[in-house]
């Protein structure tokens, strides 16, 4: 017997993993970029980190564990810890609600002690001998505790070899209050303390620390708005639950209030009027309406009865419903959406990655050319005290905050707004596919249309009225579960006519159906029942089917039903060509009633593909692709699969099926035409408010600190100057929150 050779599995063959880290301690792009290249460096593990969402996801082949993972972020100088997803820690986990509290303590400190050092430093008539040493005493405490964090990051930066935006800062402080401090000690050694004021630049490093402090707080706070809309879907969650219990001795129904936790699948539960919805189930007994505005953006509640699938978060309304749960905790959609969002969220733009890659290198540049100023400045003036001034000016003014804010925070803001709207992104790079696409495939059933058939045309032969005749076709048909005898039974009961009572029903397959109506004999369905057919009956150009009521062998009339047009199509169309999208209708429905449709909701009767099979749609995707097009293909049904996968952007009608919203890369939430516009329209304007940000920050940067080393910039004016160019970025996205539904 022969030795068999030991198997190795490689790298590709290894199962794999993903897990979400909470980071702490970042400040700047450059820190992300950091930990980014620290852990793709490592082979097996692919990492996109986020500044804005303090957050990373990571993909990782079987032989890498989390825990290994976070070891490695630890070593960059960075916290780390598995993420708790939202649905699972509730509203009351919040990691950013301390360092905001703490940057405000410091930065209120930081102001009460600057004011009267700004005043000893430039206000005329206040050169007494103790001046200076009051400066000293008042500044050291903003220079030591309040600009802390700087200095905390810095030298854990320092200490992996690394730099960041807060190097600069804590280089530029120390820099002019240690120059300060020697000069002081160095006047009151020689004894010349009261004869000159000497250099000093205490207030430079008081106003800069409060400044940036200002810049850091103001951050924190407008980050955590943009992560509102987040908090806002978590708290749609109901926090308990009132539960049916049947007792095992008497039998008797009774009601428990549980914690939302303990709720089990297949346990009942009651809904009040003004309750919200504990989780995902079916009604099983009460009417009410339920508005579902928050969870899905369709702002029109919606009638729910037995047999009614409702969504967890969603709000009653008016009745009393008993629901039976068929999903809770991660698997219900409210958990579905707050997945989506966040890893949107956590994901990256390539216009991101441009700026993570000019941030990776930008603060050591900084460094050097402050250097060369320095050095530059003292040789050409003589004076130290002037070149370290503009030194100063050029670390405060390069910090490169607002470029590793621009798109993450306007990424948060749109995808929450998006959330909000009944929206879902998955993830960065669809903003830039949305931005080149120029062509848009909808779906006729259940997307244009309702995917429900209703009754459209009555029309009768000799003196039989529409109302009889349409009583009778709805008797007949009540004995029938085809979708045509249903909207044909639902038309009759909308109009409030009593339908007759029938006997012997007969079901004709393929052909329609037969019952007695008293002592008559009455059929419904094709023309082929019926021996005559008035001409009348047949001249029809009605769109949809038409099917034939009558009775002693005569058709006495035609009722035409079709899949009803949505009230919104129309405009919402009209819509997506006024963001000069080209618009095209797909079905498989026959060229006629296909293009009826059409001129119904305005698209032009050569951009109809009619007659197409299901398992089809994909290839009248790439048929457009071929000849130049940038497509987008809307659709709900499990057949829409492969077309959504096809297209070079799919977007999924919420009301369809999981094979659907699977494959698609935006997921609607509202069944409805202009959800589309919505979505296609936040993309866009998302996609707009980054590049802002980018060219904004780009442009400061770049602008700034020519200026700055050319001594055009005083220290306190280039540190007020960075921290509201972070600010103005920051504010710039939150103009996302304020997007319009349509």
């Amino acid at each position: 017997m022969t030795d068999r050779a030991p198997s190795t599995v490689t790298l590709q063959e290894l199962p794999i993993k993903e897990v979400d880290l909470d980071i702490t301690g970042m400040t700047c792009a450059s820190c992300s970029a950091r930990i980014e290249r620290k852990l793709n460096k490592v082979e097996g593990i692919d990492a996109t980190v986020n500044l804005a969402t303090e957050k990373a996801h990571v993909t990782f082949s079987g032989d890498h564990t989390p825990d290994e993972i976070i070891d490695i972020v630890k070593t960059t100088g960075y916290g780390a810890s598995v993420a708790v997803p939202r649905h699972a820690r509730g509203t009351d986990h919040d990691h950013d609600v301390a360092p905001a509290q703490s940057l405000l303590r410091r930065l209120i400190v930081s102001a009460i002690l600057a004011v009267p050092v700004v005043i000893l430093a430039m206000v005329p008539g206040m050169d007494f001998t103790a001046n200076p040493w009051v400066q000293f005493l008042l500044t050291t405490p903003i220079v030591v505790w309040a600009a802390w964090p700087f200095h905390r990051a810095a030298a854990i930066n320092a200490r992996h070899g690394a730099s960041t935006m807060d190097t600069l800062v804590s280089v530029g402080v120390f820099a002019a209050y240690g120059w300060s401090t020697v000069s002081l000690i160095g006047q009151t050694v020689r004894g010349d303390l009261g004869m000159g004021m000497g250099h000093y630049y205490f207030e430079t490093a008081a106003v800069i620390t409060t400044f940036l402090l200002f810049g850091r707080w103001l951050e924190a706070r407008a980050k955590d708005r943009g992560r509102s809309a987040m908090t806002t879907l978590m708290e749609l969650g109901a926090k308990d639950v009132a539960v049916q219990r049947i007792d095992a001795t008497t039998r008797v129904t009774t009601e428990i209030r549980i914690p939302i936790e303990q709720l089990r699948v297949g346990e009942h539960f009651v809904v009040r009027p003004g309750e919200k919805v504990a989780t995902d189930g079916v009604v099983t007994d009460g009417t009410s309406a339920i508005d579902s505005s928050l969870v899905t953006g369709e702002s029109v509640p919606v009638d729910v009865g037995p047999g009614t699938a409702v969504t967890g978060g969603t709000l009653n309304t008016t009745g009393r419903l008993v629901v039976e749960a068929t999903q809770v905790g991660e698997h219900t959609v409210l958990a579905g959406i707050t997945r989506l969002v966040e890893q949107a969220q956590t994901g990256k733009a390539d216009v991101q990655r441009l700026a993570d890659r000019v941030s990776a290198v930008f603060v050591p540049v900084v460094l050097v050319l402050a250097l060369l100023t320095f050095v530059g400045w003292w040789i050409g003036t003589g004076d130290a005290s002037t070149a370290l001034s503009v030194a100063v000016a050029v670390l405060i003014i390069a910090c490169p905050c607002a470029l590793g804010l621009a798109t993450p925070t306007a990424m948060v803001a749109g995808t929450g707004r998006g959330a909000q709207l009944g929206v879902l992104i998955k993830g960065p790079q669809v903003l830039e596919d949305t931005r080149r696409i120029d062509t848009v495939l909808l779906d006729k059933t259940g997307t244009v249309t309702t995917g429900r058939p209703v009754l459209t045309h009555v029309v009768t032969s000799g003196n039989l009225t529409e109302e009889s005749a349409l009583q009778t076709a709805a008797a007949v048909e009540s004995g029938s579960e085809h979708p045509i005898a249903r909207a044909i039974v639902d038309a009759a009961e909308e109009r409030g006519l009593e339908i007759p009572q029938i006997r012997d029903f007969q079901a004709l397959p393929g052909t329609g159906a037969r019952a007695l109506i008293k002592d008559t004999g009455v059929s419904v369905g094709r023309a082929s029942l019926f021996g005559t057919v008035p001409e009348e009956l047949t001249n029809l150009d009605h769109p949809g089917t038409t099917v034939y009521v009558g009775w002693g062998d005569k058709a006495r009339a035609a009722l035409t039903v079709a899949d009803d047009v949505r009230d919104t199509s129309a405009q919402a169309i009209a819509d997506l060509h006024a963001q000069g999208l080209a618009v095209y209708l797909l079905t498989g429905d026959a060229q006629a009633p296909a293009t009826a449709v059409a001129a119904e909701v305005g698209i032009p009767a050569d951009r109809v593909f009619a007659g197409v099979r299901p398992e089809d749609k994909h290839a009248v995707v790439a048929k457009l692709q071929s000849e130049g097009h940038v497509v987008a293909m809307v659709g709900d049904g499990i057949n829409d699969a492969p077309a959504l996968a096809q297209a070079d952007l799919g977007v999924a009608m919420g009301g369809g099926t999981d094979a659907a919203m699977a494959s698609a890369d935006i997921v609607l939430m509202r069944s409805e035409l202009p959800a589309v516009v919505d979505a296609i329209g936040l993309s866009r304007r998302t996609l707009s408010i980054i590049k802002q940000n980018l060219v904004w920050a780009f442009g400061y940067n770049t602008a700034a600190i020519p200026l700055a080393m050319a001594g055009l910039l005083n220290p306190m004016i280039a540190g007020a100057a960075m921290a509201m160019s972070s600010v103005l970025v920051v504010t710039n996205s939150l103009r996302l929150r304020g997007y319009g539904r349509r």
